[in-house]
């Protein structure tokens, strides 16, 4: 079987077998397109490819090992034993992904197989990195509430839409970019537990770091103050030096460019008007 999708700039192909089902949130991102800058081809196999390289990563997760500029993954998932699939590139454009049979079932699990493909290595070349954030729509313009998991991004994204009556587009994940100088905010073919996943693009008017607090403040962040707070909620490959040293100055560009907030609140309405305020008036 043969699906042709774009995530951001990323133009790419999937060759796979009837045996593999791409998950609902992935198929919103097909498209018909004529150029091409990637192929996947994914078949069932048992046995994966004996390692090819050097090792430049290890986690509980994920082995990674390098021959010249060409990557080799062994993907698994936390918590359990082994790797469900290989991923290995054979070229610029072309990359061969081996998924173990007793696996199957588990594609459709969003993460699990997006991590199939490598898109946050894709995406660098594209000038565009992916946000941990709950990302929202209003008044035609994006609001990323960042934070690590467990502080609260969908329950402020919530507030936003009983109160504001805004969409979220993605609970969990966004792609960010530039058009014409202007960073926007994407959709990701990941949603976390949220469930909430559309393909839209929307200008970003502005980010906002969580923590949760007894009493509702926010104050804009300095480009300084703002770094270390994004830069540890964007994806990452720290083996890729070259992509890890773009990432950062994208992260700069963006910093500097779109405001950045922190907002200490509570779960409540005044958290709504106290970061309405700030931006907007």
């Amino acid at each position: 079987m043969d699906e042709t999708f774009q995530i951001g700039d990323f133009c790419f192909q999937i060759l796979f077998s009837k045996d593999i089902h791409i998950p609902d949130n992935f198929m919103k991102f097909q498209s018909k397109i004529d150029h091409i800058d990637y192929t996947y081809y994914i078949e069932v196999n048992e046995q994966f490819p004996l390692p090819d390289g050097k090792q430049i990563a290890v986690r509980e997760d994920l082995m990674v090992y390098q021959n010249d500029s060409l990557e080799m993954r062994y993907i698994g998932v936390k918590g359990t034993d082994g790797y469900y699939a290989c991923y290995q590139e054979i070229d610029n454009k072309h990359a061969c992904i081996y998924l173990h049979p007793d696996k199957l079932k588990g594609l459709n699990i969003d993460p699990v197989f997006s991590s199939l493909l490598a898109l946050e290595k894709r995406m660098v070349y594209f000038h565009e990195i992916i946000l941990h954030c709950a990302y929202i729509r209003y008044q035609n313009q994006a609001i990323l509430f960042t934070a690590p998991s467990g502080t609260g991004k969908s329950t402020q994204a919530d507030l936003w839409q009983k109160y504001l009556h805004s969409k979220t587009i993605n609970g969990d994940r966004s792609l960010l970019g530039k058009k014409n100088d202007q960073w926007i905010a994407q959709g990701w073919p990941v949603c976390g537990s949220s469930e909430i996943c559309h393909n839209m693009k929307t200008p970003i008017r502005a980010i906002v770091v969580l923590s949760q607090e007894k009493n509702n403040d926010v104050e804009k962040l300095s480009p300084a103050k703002a770094f270390p707070h994004i830069y540890s909620q964007i994806t990452i490959n720290k083996w890729n030096q070259r992509n890890h040293l773009h990432i950062i100055d994208l992260i700069e560009d963006l910093i500097y460019k779109v405001p950045v907030y922190h907002l200490g609140c509570t779960i409540s309405k005044e958290a709504v008007d106290c970061l309405y305020e700030m931006i907007y008036k």
